[in-house]
């Protein structure tokens, strides 16, 4: 192969063979220019690992294209040299590199040997519809250590328009808090490089705030929407089609459905606290729910009278409390009943969850301290009760109107502080 001083001008004037041709630099060894009959060019470094001479076989690296200049690559043969005396095999790291996992076979090991052993079903199930649905098309077949932070702020922001309408920033935040996860949890296992996390330095999109609380006329309302339900019946909306079959013109409610979101109302507790509770997981005599399995684990939880009277007043229907089709299964949701229900009540846009909001929201606004609000709803973390904060205005001020009153006498002479 010829050598020759590679300068821009010289390469500039170099046209293709009839087969490739390497023209190597006569100042770095190794270092040369490519040129294949169809007139790509790269610059390559060829060099004999580990301790080198004769006896082991030459390996031949990419450096890069036509976006580097002959100075530049050159620079880049130098520092690869320099690894390459210290022991590394670029070419070899390159191969592992092609032939690693992809980044699905990693998703599914951390899958297979973490989430599913150690997480909820339920965790495992939404981990898995994440993966399936917003993940795993767009990155799954990429070699996982090759991911770099550029393809995951593509895609980010690509899931997160897709998604528009329908919480894009939130879904795309859970997801990259899932593949960042993966990462973590990868690079300890060592499926990837330790320290490799593309996610790292990727920030979230910032999320508007869901939280919805019931005024005392809203709840006012949905507690006649509730007595109606369940005596006379919700009326139904009228067809817009002419040709419609004749129904029942209302629509009674089980006991159990009301009594379900009289409970969620009244203890704050989560949908599917309830839905899954067991007759067994109650204490009449203490007024205490014991919960084997919440979201943040076994839980307690203190029932109000008001609360017992409705457990009191439920007829007992099989093992779960809130009784659906199958008395030994429990019921899989609410959303048909609360549909008609906060429909009737006005209530146009509030989530069963944020009946759970509203329970917080009164004990707040009544002076009650956040750590015995977050006691009350299981909270695993303090900080998930300041969302709540903002809501204990009437006992600051209250607290503040004391402390000035007493300072104003003062400034008065009527009295000392």
């Amino acid at each position: 192969m010829p050598t020759m001083k590679l300068t821009r001008r010289a390469v500039t004037g170099l046209r293709p063979a009839d087969k490739p041709t390497i023209y190597f630099d006569d100042e770095v060894r190794g270092f040369g220019l490519r040129i294949m009959p169809s007139g790509a060019r790269s610059w390559v470094l060829e060099y004999r690992p580990g301790a080198g001479g004769r006896g082991v076989a030459k390996r031949r690296v990419r450096i890069g294209g036509d976006e580097l200049t002959p100075e530049d690559a050159r620079e880049m043969a130098r520092g690869m040299l320099a690894d390459i005396r210290r022991g590394a095999d670029p070419s070899a790291q390159r191969r592992a590199e092609r032939t690693a996992d992809s980044f699905a076979d990693v998703a599914d090991a951390y899958m297979t040997r973490q989430v599913r052993p150690k997480r909820k079903p339920s965790t495992a199930g939404y981990y898995q519809l994440l993966l399936d649905t917003h993940i795993l098309p767009a990155l799954g077949a990429k070699r996982a250590a090759m991911i770099t932070r550029a393809d995951v702020e593509t895609w980010q922001v690509a899931l997160a328009a897709k998604a528009d309408g329908k919480g894009g920033k939130t879904t795309a935040n859970r997801a990259l808090t899932l593949v960042r996860a993966i990462y973590n949890w990868a690079g300890g296992v060592g499926l990837v490089p330790e320290g490799t996390n593309p996610c790292a330095r990727v920030e979230k999109f910032a999320e508007q705030g869901k939280d919805r609380y019931l005024t005392a006329e809203e709840i006012g309302r949905l507690g006649a929407a509730l007595r109606e339900a369940e005596t006379i019946g919700i009326p139904h909306a009228p067809s817009a089609s002419k040709h419609a079959p004749k129904v029942k013109n209302r629509t009674v409610f089980s006991p159990h459905v009301t009594g379900a979101i009289r409970l969620l109302m009244l203890t704050g507790c989560r949908l599917r606290e309830i839905l899954n509770l067991r007759w067994s997981e109650y204490d009449a005599e203490r007024g205490m729910l014991f919960l084997p399995d919440s979201k943040t684990g076994r839980k307690a939880v203190v029932l109000s009278a008001a609360a017992q009277a409705v457990l009191t007043a439920l007829p007992r229907v099989g093992t779960y409390v809130i009784a659906g089709n199958d008395p030994n299964k429990p019921r899989a949701d609410l959303k048909k009943p609360w549909s008609a229900l906060s429909a009737r009540a006005g209530l146009g846009g509030v989530r069963l969850h944020d009946l759970r909001h509203t329970f917080a929201s009164v004990g707040a606004a009544s002076g009650m301290s956040l750590p015995t609000i977050g006691g009350l709803l299981g909270h695993a973390d303090s900080a998930t009760t300041q969302r709540y904060a903002h809501l204990q205005v009437d006992p600051v001020r209250a607290a503040a109107d004391i402390i000035a009153g007493r300072i104003a006498d003062s400034m008065r002479g009527e009295s000392e502080i």
